[in-house]
């Protein structure tokens, strides 16, 4: 018999392996196989494909069809056979990876036990259950969509559902026993599986075949259950309430199937040496190791140019007084703007930091019911900032009101909306316009409101949350990120603190778009209170006794930057000294500038849109992007990572990357202790990291690690999508997020030196794992000698690395390349540098 501690056990061990994307609206990249980081990468990419069936690596034709083309390149994997293998077995690996033939079907255990069964009863019973188990709870957790509410949303599911079994004319149980096993109040998963499985050694087998049938709505339910809070209508729900509904599901399909005791268990059909151990070990075979080859090369191709451009000599800077500095998100997609802004504007300097600019906080616009997190999800804030004297900024429209939705309103809308909709829809086609529909970043925060960011004595709360932030408590925040990016001398006089978000009008996955350290939302609030912060003076007069001074001359700017549109927005203007405006003026000049140019640059990955016209041109033409109905891709998000960069900007600001890198900026020199560089790990590896492996596995596997094409896909319940009406929810990235993106894992190269980068790393196991466990490449960039090493994750120790490129091609005219090139380009030396 199962006891309560065996459920629970079995639910647990379910859990740690189904995924965990949150809702759309707290969409976060994180690593998709997060379950199996204990084990080393390889391994854990075999284990995974024969346990659940993910295709975890390109296929072998890919991998010889790169090197072919020369994106492998071929210098490099005859070097590394080479080193891996002595003489005698060189021709022989060489040999299985460029033509040996491999069977790359995939069988895996999930989901065994029950195809046996359901083979056995001739009855496809998911396609019985499945459609009434994905309604139901997609309309008990419904936030929004839903005409008519689920009538008992205050209870929790099953009670819920027991209710509807009693008062409801139309039941969700039509037979005797599933209706007297709901109704009974000792209701327990043991029950259920003796009588659907029977035998208590394969009831975890079955439990795991059940629920991987569905990955998407178990995963949410199993998210829910652990984080209730991001509902913002809440229900309660937990993953045995689920289960145990589809069993009842199941029983009662086959009992008015077949009749009460008149089918037989899953057990009894299954073989007799069926393999129980549904997690076992697997055997390794020669086909994974020739992928974990290939895909070791196919990296290493593009990690080693990135390195040896690290030691090219570079002069250093004459001047270190700066007339423009510009603190943004570490975010790949502000690689190339940070690139123009110090190009056209005169002594500028850029910094990278995580998007949140240290300031954790939940956020409520003064129009809204809720607040939501504006700061990376792992971390819980005690912080609420309220916004005040604001514009309403969110349109309506009558289409999506919901009487459009009911019998007599839709009939009557429908004749008066229907013609103008359909004129309204093919004007969009050819002239994109903005529409209650657009999502935009800047209307996050309106411009002109204001924000409780100061904590008053005595200090209130609000739910739990402390209303603003204390002088101490600011200057802590203020301080913590100058150190972190090396910013504690030699200050201009104006800084620009510089948010990130997005916009479209087409995009289910939106908030993966806005900023990840900001829990999926814009960073304009963010970069908001970050400024207020700095330009406090008592905040400065506490900096100021702690060893950093900034000058009364200096003004820190807050502003937005939407990367789909590549507009910016500055805020608290008004603010600015009078004699810093007539700079501010001329600097909101380049920075228009620089988006153009940027915009020309992200423009040669779009198929639609002419690169060769000049800059101003062809930034209207991706603005207009944004506000199409018919573009699936409004910009390309993270589709190109594959470096994280932590030093100082001098050290890699000759280098053009092509957008591929997240740039974090830290100065050894002002943390010798690597203090400052623990908590900058404990972001990277995580936010970074996440990104990088969720990107890799949707494109490896679009279908079961993906979200397919996003064409087809209904949001349900405003919690994730599905495939028409009746389909699980899509887990993972859709295809339109990831045409253009190459599969590597991520390197993170710090300048610092190699043993107290090890230190620091120690010091915090979960981000440890990440690179001794080979998710994540690891690389040190000597401070000082500009030597390489390579973090070696089957010793745990830094190994002189010795590139082997011997030159890198320079940029003299990138725009000429932009405008006839839209594949990854390679690493170039720029010439202005």
């Amino acid at each position: 018999m199962v006891t309560a501690q065996r459920a629970h056990d079995l639910i647990h061990a379910l859990k740690h392996y189904l995924p965990t994307q949150n809702p759309l609206k707290d969409f976060v990249h994180h690593n998709t196989l997060h379950a199996f980081q204990h084990d080393e990468f390889h391994k854990a990419m075999e284990k995974a494909s024969k346990i659940f069936g993910y295709r975890t690596y390109l296929p072998l034709d890919e991998y010889r069809k790169l090197y072919q083309e020369g994106v492998i390149n071929q210098v490099f994997f005859e070097k590394y056979l080479a080193k891996k293998f002595n003489h005698d077995l060189l021709n022989i690996w060489r040999e299985k990876l460029l033509y040996k033939t491999y069977d790359e079907s995939i069988e895996e255990k999930v989901g065994s036990l029950r195809e046996q069964w359901k083979d056995a009863l001739k009855f496809e019973i998911d396609k019985v259950t499945h459609p009434i188990l994905f309604r139901t709870v997609c309309n008990f957790l419904d936030q929004g969509i839903s005409v008519w509410h689920f009538p008992l949303k205050n209870r929790d599911f099953l009670n819920a559902i027991r209710e509807l079994q009693r008062l409801t004319f139309i039941k969700p149980f039509r037979s005797k026993r599933a209706e007297k096993l709901l109704l009974h109040k000792n209701l327990n998963l043991d029950e259920l599986l003796k009588i659907v499985v029977e035998d208590e050694s394969l009831y975890e087998h079955y439990l795991f075949d059940q629920q991987f049938a569905h990955p998407g709505w178990s995963g949410m339910v199993a998210v829910l259950e652990e984080n209730p809070h991001l509902l913002l209508d809440h229900r309660k729900i937990s993953l045995e309430e689920f289960i145990a509904f589809e069993l009842l599901l199941e029983i009662d399909a086959l009992d008015i199937k077949f009749g009460e005791g008149k089918w037989h268990s899953a057990a009894f059909y299954a073989d007799k040496n069926f393999d129980k151990n549904i997690i076992g070990n697997i055997t390794p075979s020669e086909l994974f190791e020739i992928y974990a080859l290939w895909q070791e090369i196919y990296e290493w191709s593009y990690y080693d140019q990135v390195l040896f451009g690290l030691k090219v000599p570079v002069e250093e800077e004459q001047s270190k007084i700066k007339q423009v500095q510009a603190i943004l998100c570490i975010d790949d997609r502000e690689c190339s703007f940070r690139r123009y802004i110090e190009e056209l504007i005169p002594g500028s300097e850029t910094f990278g930091t995580a998007g949140f600019f240290n300031v954790e906080f939940y956020f409520q616009p003064e129009h809204g019911k809720f607040f939501t997190k504006s700061c990376p999800a792992p971390v819980q804030p005690n912080y609420l900032i309220r916004e005040y004297e604001a514009r309403k900024r969110h349109k309506t429209d009558w289409h999506m009101r919901k009487e459009s939705h009911g019998v007599a309103g839709g009939w009557l809308l429908s004749h008066f909306l229907g013609l103008g909709s359909m004129f309204r829809l093919t004007k969009n086609l050819f002239y994109p316009s903005d529409s209650p529909l657009h999502v935009s970043s800047f209307r996050h925060m309106d411009k002109y409101g204001k924000l409780k960011i100061e904590a008053q004595n005595p200090i209130k709360f609000s739910q739990g949350l402390q209303l603003g932030f204390t002088v101490d408590e600011m200057t802590d925040r203020i301080e913590g990120l100058l150190r972190s990016i090396g910013l504690v001398e030699n200050f201009a006089p104006l800084i620009y603190v510089i948010g990130h978000g997005a916009s479209s009008v087409n995009n289910t996955h939106y908030a993966g778009y806005d900023c990840g350290a900001c829990s999926g939302r814009a960073g304009s609030v963010n970069a908001k209170v970050a400024a207020y912060m700095a330009n406090h003076p008592s905040v400065r007069d506490q900096l100021k006794r702690r060893g950093i001074y900034i000058p009364d001359t200096t003004h820190f700017i807050a502003a937005l930057h939407d990367t789909t549109k590549d507009e910016i927005e500055f805020y608290d203007e008004h603010q600015i000294p009078s004699d810093l405006i007539e700079k501010h003026q001329v600097n909101k000049t380049l920075f228009e500038a620089a988006l153009q140019k940027n915009a020309k640059e992200r423009s040669r990955r779009f198929l639609m849109i002419d690169s060769s016209k000049t800059d101003k041109e062809v930034h209207e033409q991706v603005k207009l992007r944004a506000l199409s109905l018919f573009e699936p891709r409004p910009e390309w998000n993270h589709a190109t990572n594959a470096i994280c960069f932590v030093g100082r900007r001098s050290s890699i600001k000759h280098l053009f990357l092509d957008r591929r890198s997240f740039l974090n900026s830290y100065d050894y020199q002002v943390d010798r202790d690597g203090e400052y560089l623990v908590d900058i790990l404990r972001a990277v590896a995580p936010v970074c990291g996440g990104i990088n492996l969720e990107y890799y596995f949707s494109k490896v596997d679009n279908h079961r690690l993906g979200a397919g094409t996003k064409l087809p896909h209904n949001v349900m319940g405003l919690i994730g999508v599905a495939n028409g009406m009746d389909g699980d929810l899509r887990t993972g990235l859709p295809a339109q997020m990831l045409n253009i993106h190459s599969p590597l894992r991520l390197m993170v190269i710090i300048e610092q030196l190699p043993a107290l980068i090890l230190s620091a790393l120690k010091q915090h196991e979960s981000t440890y794992e990440w690179f001794k466990n080979n998710w994540i490449h690891l690389c040190a960039l000597h401070p000082e000698t500009k030597e390489i090493y390579h973090f070696d994750h089957q010793t745990e120790e830094f190994k002189a690395y010795q590139p082997i490129c011997t030159s890198l091609p320079v940029a003299d005219q990138l725009e000429q390349i932009f405008e006839t090139d839209c594949l990854d380009l390679p690493v170039y030396i720029l010439k202005h540098s």
